[in-house]
């Protein structure tokens, strides 16, 4: 089943004091690539994250986007007593000079700058935190999955209608390749014979004979033609296999690349020249597709 490179998934998860969110996003690269985006603390997670895709994804650039918020327990916050002290005898003086007698509420005092502050003893378990990350992580990439083997499966069946348009033209490549040798006697006689008659000579048909007979041997395409279709054989059974074949895939194009560019300079025949022309269009196309398959 072949997977596209390109998608996107993600997940969410809440347990006890902690939620957990994941994004993934994969476009196509030749190699496997991984960028991971998380918050202070959590890079520790990295190797484990990345032991996690690859357990799913062979290649292509992965973008990870890991939020993480733990709920926050009274004492993840300290008051800073000197502070609030400084505060309120400030505002005590000003209160004896102005003669007020309100006094500011403490819930005021608090909202100050300085006055309440992170616990400086406050510790994360990030590896405690890794069996629900993981889970949500897990779950992301399923999400991913079916998106990438939805494409896959609309890009197989697109694979599939250009290989059937080659095998299509090559049957006409077949069909006209033996036509070519003929084609071929009747001009080189008609413009022997045109050049010779002039000096009332004539030419010996064995010597014609052995030059149609060097023309044939050379721009025999038969071979080629056996293994263009060989290649469409195994390209059929790469498509249909359980696992995405992508590299073996790029292989065969470029393989088909080369039999179709044999077949053209060898045949030397306008017909066969116009079905190549379609046979590397198509090729073209498959080539293109093939580079965000994994």
């Amino acid at each position: 089943m072949l997977l596209s490179m390109t998608g996107y998934g993600e997940a969410h998860r809440r347990e006890a004091d902690l939620s957990v969110g994941v994004e993934v996003r994969t476009i196509n690269n030749r190699y496997f690539k991984l960028n991971v985006k998380c918050g202070e603390g959590y890079n520790v997670l990295e190797s484990e994250i990345e032991q996690t895709v690859r357990d799913q994804i062979r290649r292509g650039t992965v973008q990870i986007a890991l939020k993480i918020d733990r709920l926050t327990a009274a004492d993840d916050y300290v008051i800073n007593r000197s502070v609030l002290a400084g505060y309120r005898e400030q505002l005590q003086s000003l209160y004896d000079e102005w003669h007020v007698v309100e006094q500011v509420p403490l819930e005021t005092l608090l909202e100050l700058p300085g006055v309440v502050t992170e616990n400086p003893n406050r510790t994360t378990d990030v590896m405690a935190q890794w069996p629900t990350i993981r889970e949500t992580l897990v779950a992301a990439m399923q999400n991913l999955a079916k998106m990438r083997a939805d494409e896959g499966r609309n890009m197989a069946a697109d694979l599939r209608q250009n290989c059937a348009a080659i095998a299509a033209e090559l049957t006409k490549v077949e069909a006209r390749a033996p036509q070519t040798a003929e084609h071929y006697r009747k001009r080189l006689t008609e413009r022997v014979q045109a050049a010779l008659s002039e000096h009332q000579i004539t030419l010996n048909a064995s010597d014609l004979l052995k030059e149609v007979a060097v023309y044939s041997d050379r721009a025999d395409i038969s071979e080629e033609i056996v293994r263009l279709r060989s290649h469409l054989d195994q390209f059929e059974k790469f498509v249909q296999a359980d696992e995405s074949a992508g590299r073996k895939l790029e292989f065969l194009t470029q393989e088909m690349f080369r039999e179709i560019n044999t077949i053209g300079s060898k045949a030397n025949d306008v017909e066969i020249s116009r079905y190549v022309i379609e046979i590397k269009t198509a090729v073209e196309r498959i080539r293109e597709m093939i580079q965000n398959v994994e």
